[in-house]
C-alpha cells in the first residue's frame, strides 16, 4: 500500500511543522487546486488522460482520486510551500520537487499503478509539475493573478488533449 505510506509521511511532516495559521495561508492555494482538479475531472470524465489502477480490490480510480485530491495534494502544498526557500534555493528546491512528484509517477505507471490515455505520457505530466508547483508559489502572492496566467494552461490541454462534444457528459 504505497499510497498510504505517502499519506502517512505527508501526514507526520503537516502535524510536526505546520501551524494553524500556516494552513490559513495556504488554504486558498488548496482550494484553487480542488477546483482545477475537479474541473479536470469533470470535463475529462470520460476521456481521462491517465487513470489510477488500484493495488488491492476495495480501491479504484474515483477513490483514489478523492484521497489525491483532498488529502495528497493537500498535504504536498502545505509541505511544499510551507518549507519554500528564497533565491536560488528557492529554485533548486522547486526542481526537487517537480522531479520527486514525477519519480513517484513515473514508479507507479512502472508498477501498473498509473496508466496513460489520449496521448498523455510521462513525459506530459513532467511538464505539467512545471507548470502546477510553481503555480501553487505564485498563487500565494498573487491568487488573482495566478488564476488569469494559469487559463492559456487550460486553453492549451484543452487544444493538445480534447475530448469531442460527443464523448462529454
Amino acid at each position: 500500500m504505497y499510497i498510504l505510506f505517502i499519506v502517512i509521511i505527508l501526514a507526520i511532516i503537516t502535524f510536526l511543522y505546520v501551524d494553524i495559521e500556516t494552513l490559513k495561508l495556504y488554504y486558498p492555494t488548496i482550494q484553487a487546486f480542488l477546483l482545477f482538479n475537479f474541473l479536470y475531472n469533470f470535463i475529462f470524465y470520460k476521456h481521462t488522460l491517465w487513470a489510477y489502477k488500484p493495488e488491492t480490490p476495495w480501491l479504484n480510480h474515483t477513490l483514489i482520486e478523492i484521497l489525491y485530491s483532498f488529502i495528497i495534494i493537500p498535504l504536498v502544498i502545505i509541505v511544499f510551500l510551507r518549507f519554500f526557500p528564497t533565491g536560488w534555493k528557492g529554485v533548486i528546491y522547486l526542481i526537487i520537487w517537480v522531479f520527486a512528484f514525477w519519480l513517484i509517477e513515473y514508479d507507479y505507471s512502472k508498477r501498473g499503478s498509473f496508466s496513460y490515455d489520449n496521448n498523455w505520457n510521462i513525459w506530459w505530466s513532467l511538464l505539467f509539475n512545471f507548470v502546477m508547483f510553481p503555480f501553487f508559489k505564485f498563487h500565494v502572492k498573487r491568487p488573482f493573478l495566478s488564476l488569469i496566467c494559469v487559463l492559456p494552461v487550460i486553453v492549451i490541454l484543452l487544444l493538445l488533449f480534447h475530448p469531442s462534444f460527443t464523448e462529454l457528459k
